[in-house]
């Protein structure tokens, strides 16, 4: 397993404060595993409290540029079940469970919002906004503390663009398109190159090479426009034969008589 903390770490982002967050039981679950979860170089995504099994205790988690190992799930669970225990922030037995956010993730700080504009979500507001607490549509963008929204569920009469405040939001998922597994498989690959040359399995990238982006398309190029053809030169043997034939008294017989 790979340390998170190890090589450069994006500190903003390893301490953003989530602006999407659980409400009772599993509010106190976060507050005993974020800031495990932060010491360890992750990030907490969420706590979900189900009855499968009795009682399962999901925790959501990932590294500050998203990605999310099975090593990483062992490590963490490992450091936070003696925590868990002392802390006993549920009063009966219970089954931890840790996982990544998957490609359909939930959607919970600024900078998800930002980062999945122009894809698919599908949100729940805790605090319902024009009488309406279910949305669905393209993420626009954060203006604020709202996150701009273009419905596709629209009725007549309704506005099909709104400005949702984070806060007041109660759950926020990426739909699973086409475009959406593209974009994942993307950033993954681009990932795994990074980390392959950070353990010296890969040879680094040459100093003249562009770093890529995965968050960029990757539609193809617009072809260029055909250059203009040049003038067909008008010095050739069969220009200088027309010009010698009226000297010599003979007609053009294209023109004809």
């Amino acid at each position: 397993m790979t340390d998170p903390t190890a090589g450069s770490v994006d500190t903003d982002l390893l301490a953003e404060p989530r602006r999407v967050v659980e409400p009772g039981m599993a509010a106190r679950v976060s507050a005993v595993a974020g800031p495990v979860l932060q010491g360890m170089g992750y990030r907490l995504v969420r706590i979900k409290i189900s009855g499968e099994f009795g009682c399962t205790v999901q925790i959501m988690a990932e590294r500050p540029d998203g990605s999310m190992q099975i090593d990483d799930c062992e490590a963490i669970s490992r450091a936070l079940s003696p925590v868990l225990d002392v802390a006993d922030p549920i009063e009966r037995a219970y089954r931890l469970e840790i996982s990544s956010p998957g490609i359909d993730r939930p959607l919970v700080r600024r900078s998800d919002f930002e980062r999945y504009a122009g894809h698919l979500v599908k949100i729940e507001m805790a605090v319902a906004h024009q009488g309406r607490k279910r949305f669905r549509g393209t993420l626009g963008g954060v203006e604020g503390d709202a996150v701009h929204l273009h419905r596709d569920d629209t009725r007549a009469g309704e506005d099909a663009d709104v400005m949702l405040v984070m806060e007041d939001i109660a759950d926020a998922r990426l739909v699973l398109t086409d475009e959406l597994i593209a974009e994942s498989m993307r950033r993954g690959k681009a990932a795994e190159r990074e980390l392959k040359q950070k353990l010296g399995l890969e040879p680094p990238p040459p100093p003249h090479a562009k770093k890529s982006d995965p968050a960029k398309s990757s539609k193809p190029k617009p072809k260029l426009k055909a250059e203009k053809k040049k003038n067909a030169p008008k010095n050739t043997k069969e220009h200088r034969l027309a010009a010698d034939r009226p000297r010599r008294g003979e007609i053009d017989p294209i023109e004809g008589d």
